[in-house]
């Protein structure tokens, strides 16, 4: 086991590994902007070390100040959290150079499913149901225009490289196509540096699921159910359940064994998750998250299984903790995540927290780094907080977490509060009944007129 951890992130999930590894018995690092040196995970770390000002490119994404921490403390391990660094694979490659490891994935799995086109060729390879679309990158109007007649229209044109929802265009004829080819790129090449972009069917109303997963990196593998993460604004997810209210019990087993039979091929190690769209009764992969997920809380309530721990153990060279058989959902959890940003604008809204208080209670879980004093920096996401709650049942996890939410109070900035107060209430989130289109033309509606906004 590794005998001190530092925590290559910032915010609630740089908390979250902080606890997973204090558990462990495990010292941990803190590494923090000049912005953050009075953040929480920098106050409850062993040690800490300032890496550079503000800005992410100086400092959180700055690999030679890293490795220079970790020297300066003598860190035998990194975690890197989620964004930033976490699926860099240049990141692990240097980490393995200088003998410190790296609490992730092989740096060839992360180099694989960070390039959509040859994610995609791997996963039919591995035998995961696929969307239709081009078999590699599309540049040329004319070879764009043939690749849509074959899958027919209308088509999504998707950068090969980043995320977000970043250089993604739908074109719906012939006639959009090539306006849609360009601006893909344009900002594709703006957002990651690289315009390859590549063509997939688009479907209309899917449902965005998500299986987790496991891998010792020695050939064994396991799946923890899915997510439900189909409440999406602008292709960022918003409230992620598990498991999916569009599933059974037969099409949780199928798609999970898939997935977990595919790692147990690729020798995959640490946590992942593939990721679908859902549509008729048929999955289709989209990517794969070499990393922690933002939502894994939901998989940890719905399983009793710590995935940070699980993470550190298998990179530490030690097995899983589960087999297949051991791993039982039970009950249903979902998560909000909380940010600081106008309830209906989302223009961002960073500032001096004045008063938080948040909820408790049987099965409520919140996941922060923020506290009454703190002044959230400008130069970060946007990402305060996380409320999971667990129930038995769907409507009692809804109850509980409409009881949650009118606990949870924020003041002296603006948060998405206000929003899960209304999501909560709505009869289709209650029944169910939404897709990845469903939460755009709800806010298109101007639903959120009139609601109240205490913070």
């Amino acid at each position: 086991m590794f005998d001190k951890i530092l925590i290559a992130n910032r915010g609630e999930i740089a908390l979250r590994i902080l606890r997973a590894a204090k558990e462990l018995g495990i010292a941990t690092v803190a590494v923090h902007s000049t912005a953050d040196a009075d953040a929480m995970h920098v106050r409850l770390a062993d040690e800490s070390v300032c890496i550079g000002p503000p800005a992410a490119r100086d400092s959180y994404l700055n690999i030679p100040s890293i490795i220079a921490a970790c020297e300066i403390t003598g860190a035998d391990a990194v975690h890197p959290g989620y964004g930033f660094l976490s699926e860099n694979a240049r990141f692990a490659e240097v980490l393995a150079h200088h003998n410190i490891g790296f609490i992730g994935p092989k740096a060839e799995h992360i180099r694989i499913m960070g390039d959509k086109i040859e994610a995609k060729r791997t996963a039919k390879r591995l035998g995961i149901p696929c969307v239709p679309g081009s078999e590699g990158g599309v540049t040329d109007p004319d070879e764009a225009k043939r690749v849509a007649a074959e899958i027919g229209y209308p088509v999504l044109v998707k950068a090969a490289s980043g995320g977000g929802g970043r250089g993604m265009k739908v074109a719906r004829s012939e006639s959009e196509l090539e306006q849609a080819l360009d601006m893909a790129r344009t900002e594709a090449k703006a957002a990651f540096g690289d315009d390859a972009v590549y063509l997939e069917k688009y479907l209309t109303k899917p449902r965005h699921i998500e299986v987790q997963i496991l891998g010792d990196g020695k050939g064994h593998a396991v799946h923890l159910a899915e997510r439900d993460c189909s409440l999406q604004r602008r292709h960022q997810k918003v409230w992620e359940e598990g498991g999916s209210p569009a599933l059974n019990e037969a099409m949780r087993a199928e798609i999970g064994g898939i997935c977990a039979n595919a790692m147990r091929e690729l020798g995959y190690l640490g946590a992942g998750t593939i990721e679908f769209l859902y549509e008729d009764g048929r999955f289709y992969f989209i990517e794969m998250n070499t990393r922690i997920q933002v939502e894994h809380p939901v998989t940890e309530m719905i399983t009793g299984i710590d995935l940070v721990n699980e993470q550190i153990r298998v990179a530490a060279g030690g097995g899983l903790s589960v087999a297949q058989e051991d791993i039982k959902v039970e009950g249903h959890a979902i998560e909000c995540r909380i940010n600081a940003e106008h309830p209906s604008t989302f223009r961002p809204s960073p500032g001096l927290i004045t008063y938080f208080h948040p909820p408790g209670g049987l099965g409520v879980r919140v996941d922060s780094a923020a506290f009454q004093g703190y002044r959230i920096p400008s130069n970060y996401d946007s990402l305060i907080g996380k409320l999971i709650v667990h129930g038995r049942t769907r409507n009692e996890c809804l109850m509980r977490l409409r009881r949650a939410l009118d606990e949870f109070v924020v003041d002296g900035i603006d948060t998405t509060l206000p929003l899960f107060r209304t999501l909560v209430r709505n009869a289709d989130v209650q029944n169910g009944l939404y897709d990845i289109h469903w939460l755009e033309g709800f806010l298109a509606r101007e639903e959120l007129n009139g609601v109240e906004t205490r913070r």
